[in-house]
């Protein structure tokens, strides 16, 4: 089992389990809270604040806009933020396990009658759904599904409430080219980087120690690094260190365009390695000439900037 997996499945053990103790309104219904939000979010209906209004559509007291039915249950505003009680722990295990961005996505409110001065509203969350991990233009992540029922003073249901959000892992921060060294690399151009994700950074980390590895989905290897398999949507995986032994199966010389961090004839490389899948590396200390479809290479690593190693293959 993977850490992933794990992570998921005792996330999924809290499906159908309350998200946080049942909470009761510290306040009952009442005008003044009412106003200030109608005033915070720009709701000019009168019948939020116009007693003749409200006497008019058959209320007797304050009446509150139904999209405050969450608001009578909310936690207190703290300057530390919410005590471990009001925490939800699901969410805990996906902060403890790397994923600390949240962001809401969405919320449906379903109303079943208007809030009146005086109800006192409870509300009880059950944890109802957690996603695959997902691909986000935030980062990789998990949607996490909470159900809200809120009832009255009577235990009388009054609305509902589903409240999505996705608890995703912030992009990997990016490595940086070095600085040219003096005025000597006053012209100096930067090599190439790769983007580091959370799907590839075991292979860039795997290449700084001098070891090719390679994804193995239940012994089905992938290259290059994949979300998932392929073939079975597993995300479930393994590495294998390559041998470093293979051929060349395909190659191209490049001559246009010229990069100063590159020398040029440049010999480029597909190496199908023995364990099975195919690499692209450039070919050191070998004249393009000598470069040809089956012959026989070997591994080799090059620290092109200081940190930054890359792996490249010279004839066997």
């Amino acid at each position: 089992m993977t850490e992933q997996s794990d992570l998921l499945g005792r996330a999924r053990a809290w499906i159908g389990r309350p998200a946080t103790a049942p909470v009761t309104a510290r306040d009952p219904v009442n005008q003044p809270m009412i106003r200030r939000w109608a005033e915070a979010m720009g709701d000019a209906n009168p019948l939020w604040h116009d007693p003749d209004v409200r006497a008019a559509a058959g209320f007797a007291g304050a009446v509150a806009p139904p999209a405050m039915l969450e608001v009578w249950t909310m936690a207190p505003y703290r300057a530390g933020g919410r005590t471990e009680d009001e925490d939800m722990a699901v969410l805990r295990l996906f902060d403890e396990a790397g994923y600390r961005g949240v962001v809401a996505t969405n919320i449906e409110q379903e109303y079943l009658r208007y809030l009146v001065e005086g109800d006192i509203i409870h509300a009880r969350a059950i944890v109802s759904d957690i996603s695959d991990e997902k691909r986000t233009g935030l980062g990789i992540g998990h949607f996490v599904t909470i159900d809200y029922e809120f009832t009255d003073q009577a235990d009388e249901l009054v609305g509902r409430m589903k409240f999505r959000i996705l608890k995703f892992k912030p992009p990997l921060e990016q490595s940086k080219a070095a600085a040219p060294a003096g005025d000597a690399g006053a012209n100096a151009f930067p090599h190439p980087r790769p983007a580091i994700t959370h799907d590839n950074a075991f292979f860039w980390e795997g290449l700084k120690q001098r070891k090719l590895l390679i994804q193995s989905f239940d012994g089905r290897l992938v290259h290059p690094p994949v979300p998932a398999c392929p073939e079975t949507g597993s995300l479930e995986w393994t590495t294998v260190e390559a041998s470093g032994k293979g051929v060349i199966h395909s190659f191209v010389v490049m001559h246009q365009p010229q990069l100063p961090c590159f020398q040029y004839p440049l010999p480029v490389v597909l190496v199908e390695l023995e364990e099975g899948v195919r690499i692209v590396a450039n070919m050191i200390d070998t004249a393009p000439e000598d470069v040809a479809i089956g012959r026989a290479v070997t591994l080799d690593f090059v620290e092109v900037e200081p940190d930054y190693i890359l792996p490249a293959f010279r004839l066997a």
